[in-house]
């Protein structure tokens, strides 16, 4: 069994439940802009950051002066119809807990702004866990892209086989692997198995992942003792 000195977490759908309200923020910015797209064509590319996901369903460069409007306004949208109702996943912060406690390093890899990152870590609890976090505005290229891994990785100052990271998109799952960093994934985001190949594990959430840790690929030598 591998021996990880860190572990890099994704956020949305990962530690908290909000996959499904960023969708509709993004469906109601778009809609407000005059551009109707269903949620279900959206909500498949959440995980992906918005530089990739506005072409996807419109044909809108992000950084065009109408990308910049739709997305700043969906910020605001998330932030004030949908993050207060947005939950972390049970045991998020107990897993965190116990991965400090075995001596990992932790850091987060998230396609999410970073003036959105403190609010969503602190809904998951997890604010005292990570002092290295990496997001959109530190990577020339957001997910699918390894951009923000390997961001994550340098300041973290792992070697990709040093790390792994802990994800619910096929789009965590490919940012990883083009980084060289194997992945564990979650269903909790809403994706299936065949979605999430490529993953050296799937769990249910991150409380089955706790509730099997000493069988998992985290488990460490001081874990297996217990």
């Amino acid at each position: 069994m591998p021996r990880f000195r860190g572990v890099i977490f994704d956020v949305d759908g990962t530690l908290i439940d909000s996959n499904d309200a960023h969708a509709r923020a993004w469906v109601d910015a778009l809609a407000e802009a005059g551009i109707d797209v269903p949620f279900e064509q959206v909500r498949r590319l959440i995980g992906m950051g918005g530089d990739k996901l506005m072409p996807e369903v419109c044909t809108i460069e992000q950084e065009s002066p109408q990308g910049k409007q739709i997305s700043e306004h969906r910020t605001e949208i998330f932030k004030t119809r949908y993050q207060p109702t947005v939950q972390g996943f049970p045991e998020a912060a107990a897993l965190l807990k116990r991965l400090a406690e075995d001596g990992y390093k932790l850091g987060v890899a998230t396609s999410a702004k970073e003036d959105e990152l403190q609010d969503l870590l602190r809904i998951a609890s997890a604010n005292d866990f990570f002092t290295i976090t990496t997001t959109s505005s530190d990577a020339e290229q957001s997910k699918p892209e390894p951009d923000i891994v390997q961001a994550a990785l340098a300041r973290m100052e792992l070697q990709p086989d040093e790390a792994v990271m802990i994800g619910d998109t096929p789009y965590d799952i490919e940012a990883a692997t083009k980084a060289g960093v194997p992945i564990i994934a979650v269903r909790c985001g809403g994706w299936n198995d065949p979605d999430l190949k490529g993953a050296v594990a799937v769990y249910d959430n991150l409380a089955d992942l706790l509730a099997t840790y000493d069988e998992s690929p985290l488990a460490t030598e001081r874990a297996l003792e217990r």
